[in-house]
């Protein structure tokens, strides 16, 4: 055995986060985390186990780094009470955006969620190169070429006069549930558009490719 001293232990790193239990913002111990760097999988990704301060009680998190070697992103509860994660097919901005709406909502900051949101669908414009008089304007005129069909911007407009009454003093608050409804459908218009307006383009131009004789390549499940 050597002489010397024997060096401290590293003190487990502590985490400021949400607590799915406490249903507030806790510190909370990590108990280990395991990363992957496996580039078929997706971006890196970092998982991590930990413990609540307060409750004692365990939570899993994810981050990952979107933009490789720029460092992790926030931690993301992913159990209990799993908040999911938007698709890397969205742009970087816009997922910001609606990070930063679903922090308000775990805020209780029921108005300034619907705001953040109506700024994320007003982002979604502008990622087009619409930018009409206003938001109103913009989003027609994402339907008239053809970007949104006559279901999604109703649900835009909708999720826009809530942003506008959320921006405005009326006198009137915004409530939990009308903020949880106002992401959801915010998610499922970032969806519709990045997401699923690419997967139906590559099955159809596979398709295609295949009916006219080219090859196609195709990769395991």
């Amino acid at each position: 055995m050597s002489d010397s001293e024997p060096s401290a232990s590293v003190p487990a790193a502590q985490h400021f986060v949400r607590c799915h239990y406490c249903e507030a913002q806790r510190k909370a111990t990590e108990c280990g985390s395991v990363e992957n760097r496996d580039p078929e999988h997706g971006p890196p990704s970092l998982v991590t186990l930990a413990q609540c301060n307060t409750c004692g009680q365990a939570l899993l998190f994810v981050q990952e780094e979107y933009h490789w070697s720029e460092g992790w992103d926030e931690l993301t509860r992913v159990w209990p009470g799993a908040r999911r994660q938007l698709s890397i097919e969205v742009p970087e901005p816009l997922r910001a955006e609606h990070s930063e709406a679903h922090k308000c909502l775990d805020s209780r900051a029921y108005t300034a969620a619907v705001v953040m949101v109506r700024r994320t669908i007003e982002g979604v414009c502008a990622n087009h190169g619409i930018k009409e008089r206003n938001l109103h304007g913009s989003l027609t005129k994402m339907r008239d070429n053809g970007l949104l069909d006559q279901r999604l911007l109703d649900w835009a407009q909708a999720l826009r006069v809530l942003g506008n009454e959320g921006a405005h003093y009326t006198g009137k608050q915004v409530s939990r549930e009308d903020a949880v409804d106002a992401l959801a459908l915010a998610e499922a218009l970032l969806d519709n558009l990045y997401v699923l307006t690419a997967k139906f383009k590559e099955f159809t131009d596979r398709r295609s490719a295949r009916e006219n004789g080219s090859p196609t390549h195709t990769t395991e499940a």
